[in-house]
């Protein structure tokens, strides 16, 4: 098949597949996000299923449905310790411990061994759970801050690029505002300032760090808007926002997603940034950034500064990596 013939997807997937390291940061990535789809079910403890009485339950499932106000605990099962329950059979996760779990039983500071895998923290609370939960709590924020950001900038950015004039200069007044402002130190009053809250932090990151977007977006408007597709359909009598939204917009986002890609990253290591000042996060969520700050006053837990600290650098260099892969896919100047 000719390159010609070839979709614009199944072309940029042929030269994405080209980059060695783009594509095993892609695998990469996807591993992470499968550890965070299924953290309950690699980390927890509650059993998948327990025998109890003669009869069959499973307890993750109905942690799930309880969540969602679908079904309700059974009596034998409600306000137990699965650790302590007498069960006729029980087969639990590979990492049978919660994150949040204070274990006073358990060593604090225990080092890696065949009950704890990454040892323990100062409350006996088991590293390998934190580091799954963990996962899923970086990715998320990462990706929903890269979708507030895209989307703040992404319309602010079209406006100004696609009119021009007054909006244009209003807008990139705006721009010049914000990137004035020293975004670090803005998140750490507002965090401060608000209660500690994840929802809290996604929003700061989203709603400072969208001008790198809008200023991409708006030279791409500025650069498509008078390309003959585009008068041509002005022509058909076509609104301002389908011209916008359906006909400039679709052609100008290839190059946006190598931008979402160091945007997600970028958020990553502000999260694990402020988790690690203890700023804006809960104090009893378990983050990559909480665990690493305990290591901090602690050096001889050294398993509590590699492990957060190497997941934090594979993720954001797996993702910096993809958004070069993306890079020379989508250029045809880089194409041979």
């Amino acid at each position: 098949m000719s390159e010609r013939s070839q979709s614009f997807g199944a072309l940029v997937w042929r030269e994405f597949r080209k980059n060695r390291r783009a594509l095993a940061s892609l695998y990469g990535i996807l591993a992470l996000l499968a550890v965070a789809v299924f953290a309950d079910l690699i980390a927890n403890d509650m059993p998948y299923y327990v025998v109890v009485g003669g009869r069959t339950y499973y307890p993750i499932a109905l942690d799930y449905g309880s969540w969602l106000g679908l079904t309700s605990w059974p009596e034998p099962l409600r306000d137990v310790d699965f650790k302590k329950l007498q069960a006729e059979r029980a087969w639990f996760p590979p990492i049978p411990f919660k994150p949040r779990r204070a274990d006073l039983s358990e060593e604090s500071f225990s080092p890696p061994s065949a009950r704890h895998w990454l040892g323990t923290d100062q409350l006996g609370r088991d590293v390998a759970s934190g580091m799954v939960h963990g996962a899923r709590i970086s990715l998320t924020i990462g990706i929903v801050v890269a979708a507030i950001q895209l989307t703040v900038g992404i319309f602010l950015g079209g406006l100004a690029g696609y009119y021009g004039g007054w909006i244009d200069l209003a807008l990139s007044r705006v721009f010049e505002l914000m990137l004035a402002i020293p975004t670090f130190f803005l998140i750490v009053t507002v965090a401060a300032v608000l209660p500690p809250s994840l929802y809290n932090v996604m929003a700061i990151l989203g709603l400072t760090g969208w001008v790198g977007v809008a200023r991409f977006i708006r030279s791409e408007f500025f650069k498509l808007r008078s390309l003959d597709f585009v008068v041509a359909a002005r022509a058909l009598g076509l609104s301002n926002a389908a011209l916008m939204f359906r006909q400039i917009l679709p052609n100008a986002l290839a190059p946006v997603l190598v931008t979402a890609s160091f945007t997600v990253a970028s958020a990553i290591l502000a999260e694990s940034a402020l988790s690690f000042l203890g700023i804006g996060v809960p104090a009893d969520l378990v983050t990559w950034g909480s665990i690493l700050a305990v290591s901090e006053q602690n050096t001889f837990a050294w398993w509590l500064a590699v492990f957060p600290g190497f997941a934090i650098f594979f993720t954001v260099t797996a993702y910096n990596l993809l958004g070069d892969g993306l890079r020379d896919a989508l250029d045809p100047r880089l194409r041979v």
